[in-house]
């Protein structure tokens, strides 16, 4: 609210805010952060106190229905390990889920969906920055995945018994450094060919925008240079 000077201080913004309903300050580490002035916005009567508790009463329901309060033994909860995350059901689960959040733009002559039975004797080709690169594949506030479970392009492919060749074109989204000659040798031997493109964290995150929507780097050059 500062930044957008909706509010001049942190006290008008703590009352501003649990006014609105919020009830949860994402307070970036400040030790003297935003919600600590409510007591002296209680004191003041820009709040009341059967508000505060309102706001309070939702947080502590929440922490006590996942046992934060109860001994370890009685919360289930704490017994979960990889073993239970990465189970067959919850990875066939998490599988389903990103199967059903592609969204496909176009698919010209019916090329996909590509499958393994028809990748027989087919040579493939996986180029660009995020064809094979596991640290880029995760948007902001993502969470920090164990590197064993990461499946990029290039290795999810490799899983369906194709002849894949391989050239990421640039190392890294920003895309400085480009080798065409490379993306036109892997690609001119390929019959099917997936360019990975994008942007990644390194580009854009929170507080860090892009000035406009063109790919980063020589990333359209290289896409360009796929196609032809």
């Amino acid at each position: 609210m500062l930044g957008h000077h909706y509010t001049h201080s942190f006290l008008e913004t703590a009352v501003a805010s649990v006014n609105a309903g919020c009830n949860l300050e994402l307070s970036y580490g400040l030790r003297n952060n935003v919600f600590m002035h409510i007591p002296q916005a209680l004191a003041m009567g820009n709040i009341t106190l059967q508000m505060l508790r309102d706001r309070v009463r939702p947080l502590f329901y929440t922490r006590m229905r996942l046992g934060e309060f109860d001994p370890p033994a009685m919360n289930p909860y704490s017994s979960l390990d990889l073993s239970v995350v990465q189970s067959s059901e919850h990875r066939n689960l998490s599988l389903e889920a990103a199967v059903k959040s592609f969204v496909l733009l176009k698919n010209v002559r019916g090329t996909l969906p590509l499958r393994a039975q028809d990748l027989s004797g087919q040579h493939l080709a996986v180029v660009g920055p995020f064809a094979d690169n596991p640290r880029v594949l995760f948007g902001d506030y993502a969470p920090v995945p164990e590197p064993q479970y990461i499946y990029t392009p290039r290795r999810g492919l490799e899983m369906l018994g194709a002849n894949v060749s391989f050239t990421a074109g640039c190392s890294e989204p920003r895309c400085q450094q480009y080798s065409k000659a490379e993306l036109v040798r892997v690609v001119g031997a390929a019959d099917v060919v997936l360019v990975c493109l994008g942007t990644g964290v390194d580009v854009e995150t929170e507080a860090k925008d892009r000035s406009d929507l063109s790919l980063p780097g020589h990333q359209l050059e290289l896409l360009q240079d796929a196609v032809q």
